[in-house]
């Protein structure tokens, strides 16, 4: 059988590295998972608790919406206008996915069709490149970590693409390689966009994740934005809720209108119960979203500080719950996947190789501050040993 769509998806690296985890388990290894971005913290009480009591509701077991409930939309816009003072009309400018990668792979696949370029930096976090594959567009990448600031370079690669530029995707903070930016980028990159008549989609799933005082803008937070822009915000990372899938989609009207569209055709929307605990998490956790982002932070240090203690030289970031760290000079010529075997088969430590976000990546490994602080002491000793 051909699978023409599934044949032009690259390898995804990063599983192959899972599998060898996996492995490597099964064999009796105790590997410190420090790879998949798969949060470990439990959901806070409160949201399981309301789960639960929506769930024992039977009004609450028929068909939802695929758009999502009303007072979820609500909720998220409660939430826009208390943490940004932005406006969002929760009928028309307002949509729940389940997750952040469904609502951009159908959003991609409602705008972008075959000769169209989807513009993308690179590295990226793979849905942002492989939802315009898998819509059958072209995808241009501009490198996120190249000495030219990256907005001129955006800015080169949407009039290069000319008429065939059809969207734009950005994402800070970024996942994979933690950059952050402020308001003043966003006012810029949202006027190239409009200049050039660009839908933008921004990614903020590390909203909350901040520290040392960096607050991450919203896009919308642009005078004119929703003119040309949506933003995606996930319950994931910032509640720990990664297995409920819960995401919206806000700003653009007739970007929202069309991923609404093509979700009424292919699903009818999150679990009801689900929706309800969200909306309660919108509206009561912001202390906790500020304790967890607390853990990451300890999480943060604890292997920074050990990373350069031992002669790794790493940079703290302001945001996600990644690190990002170029490989040592001595091993860089392995290159990334090479160099992330080396360490989990000599150091007992499962990382994520750059080259799995894209070219740009390559070089660069990716930690994922998803195990406790004395683990991530256990992985430090480990490199250590796997870099001797």
């Amino acid at each position: 059988m051909k699978f023409p769509r599934v044949d032009q998806l690259p390898p995804y690296v990063l599983a192959q590295i899972v599998e060898r985890m996996l492995e490597a388990r099964r064999k009796g290894s105790d590997i410190v998972n420090l790879g998949m971005g798969n949060p470990d913290l439990p959901t806070p009480d409160f949201i399981v608790d309301k789960l639960i009591e929506a769930a024992r509701n039977p009004r609450n077991h028929r068909y939802s919406l695929s758009k999502g409930i009303r007072g979820l939309r609500q909720a998220v816009a409660d939430w826009y206008a208390r943490h940004y003072s932005v406006t969002i009309d929760p009928e028309t400018e307002a949509v729940v996915t389940m997750g952040s990668k469904e609502g951009l792979a159908h959003l991609f696949l409602a705008m972008a069709q075959p000769g169209d370029a989807v513009i993308t930096p690179d590295p990226a976090y793979p849905i942002h490149t492989a939802a315009a594959v898998i819509a059958g567009a072209e995808v241009c990448r501009v490198p996120l970590c190249g000495e030219a600031p990256f907005l001129a370079v955006w800015k080169e690669a949407i009039e290069k693409a000319g008429a065939r530029a059809r969207l734009a995707i950005l994402s800070f903070p970024a996942n994979p390689t933690t950059q952050t930016v402020d308001l003043d980028f966003f006012t810029e990159a949202v006027a190239i966009a409009r200049h050039y008549k660009l839908p933008l989609i921004h990614d903020l799933a590390y909203a909350d994740l901040v520290f040392d005082g960096y607050r991450a803008p919203s896009i919308l937070q642009v005078p004119g934005a929703k003119e040309i822009a949506v933003e995606f915000y996930t319950l994931s990372k910032s509640f720990s809720m990664p297995g409920w899938r819960v995401a919206f989609c806000v700003g653009n009207r007739e970007m929202l209108r069309a991923l609404t569209r093509i979700k009424s055709y292919l699903d009818y929307g999150i679990f009801q119960p689900v929706q309800v605990a969200a909306a309660v998490a919108l509206r009561e956790g912001d202390g906790v979203v500020q304790k967890i982002a607390a853990v990451y932070r300890g999480r943060r240090d604890v292997l920074c500080d050990g990373l350069n203690r031992i002669g790794w030289s790493v940079e703290p970031p302001r945001a996600t719950m990644f690190v990002w760290a170029k490989i040592p000079e001595p091993f860089r010529a392995e290159g990334s996947v090479a160099f992330a075997e080396r360490l989990l088969d000599k150091g007992g430590v499962a990382v994520s190789p750059g080259i799995g976000f894209g070219p740009g990546g390559e070089g660069a490994i990716r930690f994922a501050l998803v195990e406790n602080e004395s683990r991530i002491r256990q992985a430090v000793r480990g490199i250590r040993t796997a870099l001797s």
